[in-house]
């Protein structure tokens, strides 16, 4: 994100701030919207307000954001009105309302200089999730057109906090939110300017003076390790792949971590061509490999007690006189050969290629992170994730995608969908079923990790949002999964 913005606490009246904008949340409660979050607030300000909200047909929804001038009771320039939503009981569901009802209200004040935003926080965690949706609703992307600057100063008003649990609660949003942002810039870059090679520059240039060593391994040493699967992915394009190794070893770790992340940087479909519309945003193909090192590098900021390693399977997907053929055999690290029968589906390949190098380090546990299937979007749409693996890591992936405030959902992977993939050529096929097609991706990876305990996540529609932006999520990268695994890797650290 371009500039430094400032995040502070404050315990002041919000009508008496003197801020370029002052942030209230409305609830909508049985058709009756109501001011919550500045209990602070004088009789003479909390009229005027709930008369701007009368007047307006302000509704209370999540996302409703209403900007009108303060005046009155009130020093601020600007009075924005965001909607919290109803009313709910499940304290998960009632934080992600806040980052919402924050991120909407920040996503409307670009160019602001000064905003505060007094929203109804009970806790710590309700502050770091104010704090968050802030952050996330103030992105830019650094490197795009240019548009208005994000607010420079966000303050958030937090009385009933202590100070000290307030300020590790903004230090960790600001971390999170770093992460999320580098995850979308990257995403957001123009395939010719991000590539495998390109791609590891920049992942040896963000661990630069942090705790995570980078290993970059080229296409000879590719070669000589046996990596087929991304050899034949890359084959095809000027620009040859590359495996990016992270890792983070604090000295009091009680668990070791691996993280998988797809990163073809551009996919075209390879000699299956996609139809031109299909490959407009297909540079978002890398978004599982930009989620992984930014979640390394956020546990290594955190200084979270688990080791972590992360995999970054770099390579562009391109027709060529050198690109492989469908009905090409290749083998994978480790072994197992595979039939190439669709080169479309090409992200499984260097993912198989990562997991048996994951697996080899003996890992408590393999989590791996995809655009891998438009079968994704057809079962669950563009907002929703999914979760496949073994049933204690795919659980545990809900549990702290719930806590991060992402929508993850448990899918099967159904044995019987196995036999779709068989072919008397090669150990198994790239591709089975058409229908079910998530769950057979799914299931081709799960030949790649052995006895290790693994979860696969399929972020394919919600890592790159094509429309209109939408609370805290811009247009373009989305950043999804950064927040779910450094939630992961928190909670591994407890245990």
């Amino acid at each position: 994100m371009e500039g430094v913005t400032e995040l502070k606490i404050s315990t002041k009246d919000p009508a008496r701030l003197a801020t370029d904008a002052l942030v209230i949340g409305v609830a909508c409660e049985s058709g009756a919207p109501r001011i919550e979050g500045a209990d602070a607030l004088g009789k003479g300000a909390r009229a005027g307000i709930e008369r701007a909200i009368t007047l307006l047909g302000v509704t209370g929804e999540v996302g409703e954001v209403t900007k009108v001038p303060a005046g009155g009771e009130l020093k601020a320039d600007l009075l924005v009105l965001t909607g919290t939503g109803a009313p709910v009981e499940d304290p998960e569901t009632a934080r992600e309302r806040l980052r919402r009802a924050a991120g909407a209200a920040l996503a409307a004040l670009a160019g602001t200089a000064h905003v505060s935003l007094a929203l109804p926080v009970a806790d710590a965690e309700s502050l770091r999730a104010v704090a968050e949706g802030a952050l996330f609703g103030n992105y830019r992307f650094a490197e795009g057109k240019k548009a208005k600057e994000p607010v420079k100063a966000i303050e958030l008003i937090a009385p009933g906090v202590r100070t000290k649990d307030a300020k590790g609660e903004l230090a960790r949003a600001e971390a999170i939110a770093d992460a999320v942002h580098g995850a979308r810039d990257l995403v957001n870059l123009a395939p010719n300017l991000l590539f495998p090679e390109s791609f590891a520059a920049r992942a040896v240039a963000a661990a630069k003076g942090t705790a995570v060593k980078v290993t970059v391994l080229d296409e000879a040493e590719l070669r000589a390790g046996g990596f087929g699967g991304l050899i034949g992915v890359g084959q095809g394009s000027a620009r040859g792949p590359r495996l990016v190794k992270l890792s983070y070893r604090p000295a009091r770790a009680r668990r070791h971590i691996a993280l998988v992340g797809k990163g073809i940087t551009f996919d075209s479909g390879g000699l299956s061509l996609k139809p031109a519309k299909g490959m407009e945003t297909m540079k978002n193909d890398m978004a599982g490999a930009a989620a992984v090192l930014h979640a390394v590098l956020a546990a290594a900021r955190l200084g979270l007690p688990v080791a972590v390693t992360g995999w970054l399977a770099l390579a562009e997907n391109m027709p060529s006189g050198s690109a492989q053929r469908p009905s090409d055999v290749i083998t994978i690290r480790g072994g197992k050969t595979v039939e190439v029968l669709n080169t479309d589906a090409e992200g499984r390949l260097v993912m198989a290629d990562a997991l048996v190098a994951a697996t080899e380090e003996g890992p408590d546990a393999v989590i791996d992170i995809a655009t891998l299937t438009g079968a994704q979007m057809v079962a669950l749409g563009n907002q929703v994730s999914a979760v496949m693996g073994s049933e204690d890591v795919r659980t545990d992936v809900v549990a702290a995608a719930g806590r991060a405030g992402e929508q993850f959902w448990p899918m099967p992977l159904p044995d019987e969908l196995r036999a779709s993939m068989n072919t008397p050529m090669a150990d198994i096929a790239n591709i089975g079923d058409r229908f079910g097609g998530m769950l057979v991706a799914g299931l081709f990876l799960r030949e790649f990790v052995g006895e290790t305990p693994w979860a696969h996540l399929d972020i394919a529609g919600p890592a790159f949002n094509d429309g209109a932006p939408r609370h805290y999520v811009p247009k373009g990268g989305t950043g999804v999964g950064v927040r779910t695994l450094v939630e992961m890797l928190s909670g591994s650290a407890q245990t």
